[in-house]
């Protein structure tokens, strides 16, 4: 079996066993093929590999310096793949069974103050129909703790204005429900009066945000619309498709927030995932009290 068609196979066997996200198939499926291609030049396939060609492979990325935790991703995807050919018989041997994942610092994500997210919130242009859009989306973002992948696949039907809550399918298919408060949930009453009905010419259609063209939008798009309002916002601190998700959790948890509960909003299926922002909450109070306290 040529390599092509058994990466292709697997990925589909991730959807129909899985149900993983077209974004993270993507994403295997790029480590598989670039894979495949560096073994082409050492005269291998997929399934001929043996555990010396992998460290030689996990060598040469070391010195390209690309990154641990991109590497452990890479390590990852590949023990997924060598199980599924185990299963499917097309294997005797594990090739990467004797290695270990390489050690990850610990990652604090990077996040923004209560002040700087009140700015770029206040920073969409509302007489703009395109600006309303965005004002609500990033209002329900924040509000919500979603993924950007989440916020832009919403349609109508999961949206409950009266219970104030969405219903969202998370990684892995887990459908999780999520109460937006009350003034993400004016916005987006707003937001559904006047501007919607505009963006989507009057015509039917379930995307709860749809782009300019009247179709759902990409991730890519609604990430570069953050950029554009933070630039307006004045906020000079990096940012990532996750910055407001990840100010969502640590500003609950300084305001007193269970971490369990922060969990569940956030659709971590392990606790670990959701404790690195606890981290961040405690550097905050550091700041605070160094700041405040008379001997600070």
């Amino acid at each position: 079996m040529s390599d092509q068609k058994l990466i292709t196979e697997y990925l589909d066997s991730l959807w129909l066993e899985k149900g993983l996200s077209p974004h993270s198939r993507e994403s295997y499926g790029r480590d598989l093929q670039q894979f495949s291609h560096w073994l082409e030049s050492e005269s291998k396939t997929l399934l001929s590999v043996e555990s010396t060609n992998v460290q030689t492979y996990l060598a040469i990325r070391l010195q390209k310096k690309i990154s641990s935790r991109s590497t452990a991703r890479f390590l990852s995807c590949m023990r997924g793949f060598y199980r599924y050919c185990l299963r499917e018989n097309l294997l005797q041997e594990n090739p990467i069974s004797l290695i270990d994942n390489p050690k990850l610092p610990a990652s604090i994500p990077k996040t923004l103050s209560e002040a700087d997210v009140e700015s770029l919130l206040n920073a969409p242009d509302l007489e703009d129909p395109i600006g309303l859009r965005d004002k609500t989306m990033l209002e329900l973002l924040y509000a919500c703790g979603l993924r950007v992948t989440e916020l832009v696949e919403l349609t109508v039907p999961q949206v409950n204005l009266r219970q104030n809550v969405i219903r969202v399918m998370g990684k892995g298919s887990k459908e999780r429900l999520i109460p937006m408060g009350d003034e993400a949930a004016m916005w987006l009453n707003r937001y559904l009066r006047e501007a919607r009905p505009i963006l989507l010419g009057h015509q039917p259609n379930e995307v709860l945000f749809p782009s300019s063209r009247a179709q759902m939008m990409t991730r890519q798009t609604f990430w570069h619309r953050i950029k554009h309002w933070a630039s307006a916002a004045a906020i000079q601190k990096p940012l990532s498709p996750h910055t407001l998700r990840h100010a969502f959790a640590t500003h609950l948890l300084n305001h007193g927030a269970d971490l369990r509960v922060v969990q569940l909003l956030l659709g971590h299926s392990d606790l670990s995932t959701t404790q690195i922002y606890t981290h961040v909450a405690r550097a905050r109070m550091k700041e605070q009290h160094a700041a405040h306290h008379p001997r600070g």
